[in-house]
């Protein structure tokens, strides 16, 4: 299933308000300063939107508490944004966003970020401890960044190192690290998946150790073009799918990322991976769950 873009919560400030009331308070309205069910809308057009809490006397919005709140964009182009970036299996650039809604390039900077970020913790809540028993956690890592080939007379850009766990058939957790030593795979291993699972990697000598914690471990050499073994059992293909696509999107998408925000693309990518097709989740339901990340406390 896809959505309608000429849809009215696209366009419209109200529906656009109703939507993400609706999403974010399916059982009542409740206050986001004391939690009380005892709310009022407020009347009159400069209170649109607002709410009234009787026991606490404070107003809210259903902007507060989340990366929409103190934003002046409406929330129509929240809610298309969320769409686009929710969708596009490569993201979507701020220069894009900004020319196809008709916003500033900083405004449409900053709307990505926020819910790239607010998609980050997401992932953190949901995910927790990949694997298993009886499940197979892949593992592997890569260099992102320019090459020297397309620097004329200038040194090579510094390569940033991503490392991706992927449980098998499930979801993904990528990962910024500052090198690629065993120390750091680990600490970084062990934060994301169960120990009780298979663990798949390549012929890195970084994991020659890290397996011996895990209940087994199986590794290929690509080095000697070897990709699979032991029927299919034995190998990390869907971390190097992870890989590509993401690459895919750096170079084809955003063509350059920081490594200040690196980690919150990350976040975007883990976040389209574990609500993808495969897992019985379309366009229309993933923007829906992309909603409910935006809400950040209350």
């Amino acid at each position: 299933m896809t959505f309608d873009l000429s849809d009215p919560t696209f366009h419209d400030e109200d529906k656009a308000r109703e939507h993400i009331e609706a999403s974010r308070w399916p059982d009542g309205v409740n206050c986001q300063h004391c939690g009380s069910f005892n709310v009022m809308r407020m009347a009159g057009k400069t209170q649109a939107g607002y709410f009234l809490c009787r026991d606490c006397q404070g107003k809210f919005t259903c902007r507060t508490g989340t990366v929409m709140e103190r934003s002046h964009i409406p929330l129509h182009k929240w809610l298309l944004a969320m769409r686009l970036l929710s969708s596009s299996k490569k993201g979507v650039s701020a220069h894009q966003m900004h020319r196809m809604m008709h916003i500033t390039y900083k405004s449409a900077w900053f709307m990505c970020q926020r819910i790239r970020e607010a998609m980050n913790g997401d992932i953190h809540e949901e995910t927790g401890g990949l694997g298993g028993v009886n499940k197979i956690v892949e593992a592997d890592e890569s260099y992102v960044g320019g090459k020297a080939k397309n620097r004329a007379y200038k040194p090579e850009p510094k390569k940033h190192i991503v490392m991706t766990l992927i449980e098998r058939g499930g979801k993904a957790r990528s990962f910024h690290v500052k090198n690629a030593t065993a120390k750091t795979l680990r600490e970084t291993a062990v934060k994301a998946a169960s120990r009780k699972s298979f663990l798949m990697t390549d012929e890195n000598a970084a994991y020659t150790k890290l397996g011996k914690e895990f209940y087994s471990h199986g590794t290929v050499n690509h080095s000697a073009n070897e990709y699979v073994r032991l029927d299919g059992f034995v190998h990390v293909n869907n971390a190097e799918n992870y890989f590509s696509i993401f690459k895919r999107g750096v170079i084809g998408t955003f063509h350059h990322v920081s490594e200040q925000h690196l980690h919150r693309y990350l976040a975007e990518f883990d976040f389209r991976y574990n609500n993808r097709s495969r897992l019985g989740v379309e366009d229309i339901e993933r923007a829906a769950r992309a909603l409910k990340a935006q809400k950040v406390s209350g």
